[in-house]
Formats: structure tokens, sequence, C-alpha cells
């Protein structure tokens, strides 16, 4: 390897170690107050793109990518942003990278899983998804019959998403969580599945 290849490389790592810095500093700063609006949502958005710009750094496209999604239809709702928040709040702390794979066992899923169906069921997701982004998800729902939106009295089906940290009752989506607990406790037909337990019954084209 050449003299210049190395400057390269040195020099590239010393980009890539200042956008990190700078952007868990923003990070930490946005959600300072735990909350987001959307004119942060967009401010963030800018960032990371002229970011990108500068080095692919796979980090920022990742969090590049959530925020294209949360602004994919030009409106950051209120769970897009509590969602938002827990991954910003993630990333500030470090604990971002590749996120933490949910033990079962650390959630208050349905033992045994349901089975699942879609036509003329509704679906709320929280968490992060391997999957894709949110609206990925519950167009899955909608293309097979289903219909998906916040939790509510009318939900059947809570799907939490495969990556967070274990300690869930503390994040942004961990209200919701514990909101469809009490709902079940008391009666409501509302199951609580694992991303990996919804998408058996994707494939094939499950209705």
């Amino acid at each position: 390897m050449s003299e210049e290849q190395l400057h390269n490389i040195y020099g590239q790592d010393r980009i890539t170690s200042r956008q990190i810095d700078e952007l868990v500093g923003l990070a930490r700063g946005i959600a300072a107050d735990e909350k987001i609006n959307q004119a942060e949502v967009e401010f963030l958005q800018k960032w990371l793109a002229a970011n990108m710009a500068i080095s692919d750094q796979p980090l920022i496209r990742k969090l590049y990518d959530r925020v294209n999604d949360v602004l994919a239809d030009g409106i950051a709702n209120e769970d897009e942003c509590r969602d938002l928040l827990d991954t910003l709040n993630r990333f500030s702390n470090r604990d971002f990278e590749l996120g933490e794979v949910l033990k079962s066992s650390s959630l208050p899923l349905c033992d045994p899983a349901p089975t699942l169906a879609f036509t003329g069921y509704r679906y709320c997701f929280t968490g992060t998804f391997n999957f894709g982004g949110r609206k990925d998800c519950e167009l899955a729902i909608e293309v097979r019959g289903g219909a998906a939106g916040s939790l509510t009295q009318k939900t059947n089906v809570l799907v939490i998403g495969m990556y967070a940290t274990e300690s869930w009752k503390h994040s942004s989506f961990g209200n919701k969580i514990l909101k469809a607990v009490d709902m079940r406790e008391e009666g409501a037909p509302i199951s609580i599945v694992s991303e990996d337990h919804w998408v058996k019954y994707l494939h094939p084209l499950a209705l």
C-alpha cells in the first residue's frame, strides 16, 4: 500500500470519527427535552444527507434511512417521533451500532404464540424492525387485507420489533407494550407477538 493510500485511509478515519462525535452531540441535543418535533427531524435529515456526501459511514446511513422512513409521507407523527427519540437516545449512548436482538424471555409475549390472520384484523407495530420501517410493516398488513395504526381498544395484535435494548420498559416504546399488557390482562382480545413470529405468517402471502 502506498504512502498516499495510507494518508487517505487515516484521513478518512479522522473524518468518520469526527462525524460520529458530531452526530452523537446532535442526537443528545435533539433528545435532551425527551421530545422531537417536525423541524428537528427535518434538520437531522439535512445534516445526515450532507454528511452522507462526505463519507458513506454505515452508522450515518442507517440513521439516515430511519429518518427518511419517518418523513416518507412528509409528516413525522407522534408514534414515529417516539421511536426516533428512542433511536437517538440509544445512538447517543453508543448503543446503536448493530442493535440488540431482544430475548423473547424479556418480553411479555403471548405464550403460546397465537396463530395470526390478517383480513379484518388490526395491527400495531412498536420498536425497531429488521423487516423494514414502520410504513413497510404496515403496508405488509394492508396488502393482506388487514389494517395497521396506533394502539387502541380495537387493536388485535401488537408486534414488537426485534431490535431494542434489554431495558425496554424504560424506552419510548415501552409504554405502548405495557399498555397492551394491561389491555390483555383486562380481558381485551389483543395478542402481543415478536417480529420473528409475525414474519413467519408473511411467507407465503397469508390472508
